[in-house]
């Protein structure tokens, strides 16, 4: 969204620039709430996993998915717990704009992160239960769908938005 086009919709919604940024953080924490919980509940089934009884009839190559997942969940949580950690330490200076401006792309990548993680523990359990080829198919159908469900389709809404 432009600037210019920012500033059409505050004034549409009669708010300052410092009311927009603050309503801005307030839905990017409240949003990075839901996501956070994911991140938690994958890595809390990451981090039991190796010390299953099943664990030790596992491939080189589902050790490998394994840990790859387990570092992509470390990553997602990573960023997605940056906004808080920004925020705490700037708000004082109000420094509000980066704030809200370097949380909102920690957020997306965050996600991106969360997206592939998810992504390995389905190949990692479809691999480890089925077969090369039911891992292979399933992991891509669910990584095209985040891809369109989270990604694609609201780029897509984005480039055909006039505004």
């Amino acid at each position: 969204m432009s600037d210019s086009t920012k500033s059409e919709h505050a004034e549409r919604r009669q708010e300052t620039e410092e009311e927009r940024l603050d309503r801005n953080l307030i839905e990017l924490l409240q949003e990075l709430r839901v996501a956070s919980l994911g991140v938690q509940f994958l890595f809390a089934f990451l981090l039991v996993v190796p010390f299953q009884q099943g664990w030790v009839e596992v491939t080189d190559f589902e050790k490998r998915v394994y840990y790859v997942t387990l570092l992509l969940t470390a990553a997602a949580g990573i960023c997605l717990m940056a906004p808080v950690a920004r925020h705490r330490i700037r708000f004082r200076d109000l420094d509000k704009k980066w704030i809200v401006d370097s949380s909102h792309k920690y957020a997306i990548v965050g996600m991106v992160f969360l997206a592939l993680a998810i992504t390995g523990v389905i190949m990692l359990i479809s691999h480890f239960v089925y077969n090369e080829a039911t891992a292979a198919v399933v992991t891509t159908a669910l990584g095209l769908g985040i891809g369109w469900v989270w990604f694609a389709a609201p780029l897509l809404r984005e480039l055909r938005d006039p505004d």
